[in-house]
């Protein structure tokens, strides 16, 4: 049992924004890790440094986009193209 007003993730999720993850937007699939600062315990580790985190927490009513995690990216943003090094950079 936990207190009232206690809320315990047992573990994570994939991060799925809505939105196209503009600013602000939710997780579709509950990804703890938009609750908690992107701070690493150390630059040996880079191990989750928060363990607790203060929340408010609401039922959230609108409309249920689809979980998307699993699809894959929507569209390529770099392409990166092999070149041997025997025949040096193509681009100068």
């Amino acid at each position: 049992r936990y207190a009232p007003g206690v809320a315990r993730i047992h573990e994570g999720a994939w991060y799925d924004p809505d939105k196209g993850g503009d600013l602000n937007a939710l997780c579709k699939y509950g990804n703890p890790n938009v609750l908690t600062l992107d701070i690493g315990t150390s630059q040996l580790a880079q191990a989750t440094s928060a363990h607790t985190t203060l929340v408010e927490i609401e039922k959230y009513t609108g409309p249920i986009d689809n979980v998307t995690a699993f699809n894959g990216p929507v569209e390529m943003v770099a392409q990166c193209e092999y070149v041997p090094a025997s025949q040096g950079n193509p681009h100068d």
